[in-house]
């Protein structure tokens, strides 16, 4: 029981029933000198309060561990207990309870899942998917999103009226020449757009892998499923498109956002460019087993 409440016992007591402050506070083990005291607040505590506010309004989606990491990389020196603290008393938000886990099928079915086929390292497995938006006028968005799961860095968000497979793979070997190379392997569904043939043979040509998931099963390409909530919460939601390049410029802004001011809790609550900074670029080892096609995939090809 806090001090605060064992106070708020005995002024019940002393009101309702006519006990003594001495009687009340000795039954409860509470100083008299501590139910008398009143606490002062300090003008930091001002000024941390109306900080946490101004995070969580612009940031509606953070709870307060995440507020908490972006106060102590601004400089603030403060417990996290203090934040929760604070958190409570502004009468912010604080998470739920986490729903039930929903079924899944059997390993057989989910062999390329991201639980089943993790990513070992910087560039091992970008995984890429769709996400649907519209602009004011009722004309709809498409974007891409590409994530290297291993630093959660989203390494392209673009968006376009339509996307067909032969822009995908511009896009794909954009981020290639920038990052300096391909993948070693590549997660996405089975949309026409990514098993088209014009990707298939240009990921062929440069040595990476694919991932195809099962079908309507979203949880096995669970990074992208993560960002794009993300995406969505903090991004589309919040703002109003008039147009196909203001959303492209928008877009171009939150992904810097998320990839050099967001701190990822899987990340020890480091940006993904900052825990990239700190990871080599994946090499593969000799006859890696997960590089080596399930007796499923290999039965699917033979005569």
């Amino acid at each position: 029981m806090t001090a605060a409440r064992r106070r708020q016992i005995v002024a019940e007591l002393c009101d309702g029933f006519s006990v003594s402050q001495r009687r009340a506070c000795r039954a409860l083990d509470l100083p008299r000198s501590s139910l008398r005291y009143d606490p002062v607040p300090r003008e930091e505590e001002f000024a941390l309060v109306r900080r946490i506010e101004d995070l969580a309004g612009r940031h509606p989606r953070y709870g307060y561990r995440r507020i908490w990491a972006l106060l102590r990389r601004a400089g603030w020196s403060v417990n996290i207990k203090a934040v929760h603290r604070l958190w409570r008393q502004s009468g912010l938000k604080l998470a739920g309870p986490r729903a039930a886990p929903k079924p899944r099928p059997p390993h057989g079915q989910d062999q390329n899942g991201c639980h089943l086929r993790p990513s070992r390292g910087k560039d091992d497995v970008w995984t890429w998917d769709f996400i649907f938006d519209r602009t004011s006028d009722g004309r709809g968005l498409k974007w891409l999103s590409l994530i290297d799961e291993f630093t959660r860095e989203c390494l392209s968000l673009e968006v376009r009226r339509h996307m067909r497979a032969d822009e995908i793979r511009e896009i794909l070997a954009a981020v290639v020449a920038r990052r300096g190379g391909p993948p070693q392997r590549i997660r996405s569904d089975n949309g026409p757009e990514f098993v088209a043939e014009v990707v298939r043979s240009w990921l062929e040509a440069t040595g990476s892998g694919t991932l195809p998931i099962a079908p309507g099963s979203p949880w096995q390409n669970g990074f992208a499923e993560s960002f794009h909530s993300r995406l969505r919460d903090e991004l589309l939601e919040c703002e109003v498109f008039e147009s196909q390049p203001q959303a492209q410029e928008l877009g171009t802004l939150w992904k810097e956002d998320y990839n050099t001011e967001r701190p990822h809790s899987s990340l020890d609550y480091m940006t993904p460019a900052e825990f990239a900074a700190t990871c080599a670029r994946y090499v593969p080892m000799e006859q890696d087993p997960l590089d080596q096609p399930s007796s499923e995939q290999t039965n699917k090809t033979l005569p």
